[in-house]
């Protein structure tokens, strides 16, 4: 099964799929051998669950600094995992996005749920992807799930969230009112993405019935992005001041 196949769509596996990829490089390069060996570790262990000293020894260096000297610290190690995807997955979303904007009948059903694509189908290619895409899952489910990470640039969730702003402006006039706004449901929905794939990625393989996976996903989010505010949430929201 390729990432194409998850996708369900007519792109070419070179356009979509997460096998695509080039393996890991070189043995012999360090940068890689760590950030290879802390998306590993993350993933089993949990992002604080591990040790520095121990992503060293396991990337098989003996400079115990070696983690500082690359990528200046924790953070900057999880930041090389997340941007090393993240920059797999930008060319994926880029061709549905720029499908959606070409073919797809604005303001309409079938619109919402090509825009329910464009967000979910280039992550779900990572469950494919060779270069430890289903670590990568994982450790953006932790990253997203967290409250203890300020949304500010450059930091993990802004990462893994910031990047859907042409999403999130095109996904807008499909929500109901104060949705969009001072109910935050599009940053919401990407983190239900993000722990789906988590959970998905954590189930041994071979698993069963991915495009069904990613199609209910999609259908999902579509689904949460307009349900309709409840009179008790809309009282709710009235109350606030802020």
């Amino acid at each position: 099964m390729t990432g194409a196949n998850v996708a369900g769509t007519e792109l070419s596996g070179t356009e979509l799929s997460g096998t695509d990829v080039a393996g890991p490089e070189a043995a012999g390069d360090t940068v890689t051998r760590l950030r290879r060996t802390a998306e590993r570790l993350f993933a089993a262990h949990g992002v604080d669950g591990v040790s520095l000293r121990q992503i060293t020894r396991e990337a098989g260096q003996r400079n115990s600094t070696a983690v500082g000297y690359h990528f200046g610290s924790r953070d900057g190690l999880l930041r090389a995992v997340l941007e090393h995807h993240l920059e797999q997955v930008a060319p994926r979303h880029e061709i549905l996005l720029e499908r959606y904007q070409t073919s797809s009948p604005p303001d309409s059903p079938a619109g919402l749920r090509d825009l329910a694509d464009v967000l979910v189908m280039p992550l779900c290619a990572e469950l494919d992807c060779l270069d430890g895409g289903p670590e990568f899952l994982q450790v953006a489910a932790e990253v997203v799930n967290r409250s203890d990470w300020i949304f500010a640039p450059g930091t993990p969730i802004a990462l893994l969230i910031g990047r859907h702003r042409r999403w999130s402006e095109l996904v807008e006039p499909y929500l109901p009112a104060d949705a969009a706004g001072r109910l935050h449901r599009r940053f919401a929905v990407t983190r239900f993405v993000y722990v789906e794939l988590g959970r998905r990625a954590r189930q041994p393989l071979p698993r069963r019935d991915d495009r069904l996976f990613a199609s209910q996903l999609t259908d999902l989010v579509a689904a949460l992005l307009t349900a309709p505010l409840s009179p008790r949430t809309s009282d709710l929201l009235s109350e606030r001041t802020d």
